[in-house]
């Protein structure tokens, strides 16, 4: 499927498998913030199941000048320009429900587009983007936690702390909980995730949890960060966060990065601590 801008001769494609080499070319170019579309080509790239992933590139003369993903999730590349966006309307319009993830240059006029035909928000935020580069003389990573706090993967036996903490994090974060309407798809997709999920873990009960949803040489994406109110501000979080920092970095990652929401001055403040930087401000949609 595609369409063409006679005017700007650019046409938009959905990403094949062969076409990923080129299209991960033009992403790296600008590797932080392209991370999470990176991981997506790659993913495309290197499995030969159906992912329903659909990722749209658009081309002129031969050389990618955009990339948008619309599943599992709508992602504009970071250099991609206000005309070359404009000629993807007609395949992000078709999106029903979703996430739009951008910076408000580019999010702004997309919701418009999507609103101006009947989709709703249910969630629309301000977050700022945090990178850690990551160094081997990073004195505050060298440093373990206390014997008793221990860092590990989650595993199956854990699914019912992760979907109690997925649940109270939505909660939180006053969106909509899909366990209430989907209990059997909802503990599905917690599940499909558990092999991302790292646990701070005290006296045998997991204190905290956060999600490595990208792991790739040129970053690490953290997501899903929690930890139970009854094990705040007693370090668990600070140990959870070193210890992915400390694991992007034996696994040979550039960076780690996440977003924070705006107003969220504990997740500032716990990231600032550990040496992220904010590089990006970005507005979140979740419409249907």
């Amino acid at each position: 499927m595609s369409a063409l801008d006679g005017l700007h001769e650019e046409q938009v494609e959905f990403v094949t498998r062969r076409q990923c080499n080129d299209v991960l070319d033009y992403l790296c170019r600008t590797p932080v913030e392209n991370l999470f579309l990176i991981d997506l080509v790659r993913e495309l790239s290197e499995s030969w199941r159906d992912l329903g992933t659909q990722i749209l590139a658009v081309w002129v003369k031969g050389e990618v000048v955009g990339v948008v993903s619309l599943r599992p999730s709508v992602f504009f590349d970071a250099g991609i320009k206000p005309n070359t966006l404009l000629a993807c309307f007609p395949f992000i319009t078709s999106v029903p429900s979703g996430l739009i993830k951008g910076n408000p240059d580019q999010a702004d006029p997309v919701w418009a587009a999507l609103r101006a035909r009947g989709r709703n928000a249910q969630i629309d935020r301000s977050e700022t983007a945090y990178l850690h580069r990551l160094k081997e003389s990073d004195e505050a990573l060298n440093k373990l936690p206390p014997r008793h706090v221990i860092a590990r993967s989650a595993e199956l036996h854990d699914l019912p702390f992760l979907i109690d903490a997925a649940r109270a994090s939505l909660r939180e974060e006053s969106r909509p909980d899909p366990f209430d309407g989907d209990p059997s798809g909802f503990k599905r997709w917690v599940a499909s995730r558990v092999e991302r999920a790292r646990l701070i873990e005290v006296n045998r009960e997991p204190v905290f949890v956060g999600y490595a949803d990208v792991r790739q040489p040129e970053g690490w994406l953290i997501q899903g960060v929690y930890t139970p109110p009854h094990a705040r501000r007693l370090g668990y979080a600070r140990a959870g966060m070193s210890a992915l920092l400390r694991e992007a970095r034996g696994a040979g990652a550039n960076h780690v990065q996440l977003a924070v929401v705006a107003g969220n001055r504990a997740g500032v403040q716990l990231y600032s601590g550990l040496g992220f930087q904010p590089f990006a401000e970005l507005r979140t949609i979740v419409f249907s």
